[in-house]
């Protein structure tokens, strides 16, 4: 009798640390860090609350997100994807620029996946409500703090980057703009 508790109590064992070995697996860690330099004067737009990047400063980069499920958890920003706006240069599925008026995002670059979500859409929820919105471009987790990210630090790897009408659509009061937490799917 004792002999089988013994082998019932190793293979809980077992099953437990398979079980911490997947779930560490799936854990998304920096890959490194960029240093901050200060922007020149006037090419960091700091519209929706964008940060700028600060001299010194080590901001973390990643190569990736965390995994992608049914109801992937995220942290919703704010963007302007219209020439002038945060955003940047046009987008990188399409190389055009967009309005704030359409339900369009960016992703973190581990669930840009190199442009493999380019042109589709994603259903984003929160507040009770979804929206549809069509991923357009990547919030570079890898790189920042460069005239080519418009001297903004490399994006966390948990963000959609999302244009005015997602905000709208969410039901979101616009005082209120700028972080929320969501859900995401692709389906």
């Amino acid at each position: 009798m004792k002999y089988s508790i013994s082998i019932g109590a190793f293979l809980v064992l077992v099953l437990f640390a398979a079980h911490a070995s997947e779930a560490r697996l799936q854990v998304c860690k920096p890959s490194g860090k960029i240093r901050g330099k200060n922007p020149p004067p006037g090419e960091c737009n700091p519209e929706n609350d964008s940060d700028c990047c600060k001299e010194g400063k080590l901001y973390d980069k990643y190569t990736c997100s965390p995994s992608v499920s049914g109801r992937t958890k995220a942290v919703l920003t704010l963007n302007s994807f219209e020439k002038g706006g945060d955003g940047g240069g046009p987008s990188e599925c399409d190389k055009k620029y967009h309005s704030d008026d359409t339900p369009i995002v960016a992703l973190s670059t581990g669930w840009y996946s190199g442009g493999g979500r380019c042109l589709n859409n994603i259903t984003i929820s929160a507040n009770g409500r979804s929206v549809s919105a069509m991923v357009v471009d990547e919030c570079d987790s890898t790189m920042g703090c460069d005239a080519d990210h418009d001297y903004q630090p490399p994006c966390a790897n948990n963000i959609v980057d999302a244009s005015k009408a997602v905000w709208k659509a969410l039901g979101v009061p616009e005082g209120d703009w700028g972080w929320l937490h969501v859900t995401w799917s692709s389906f």
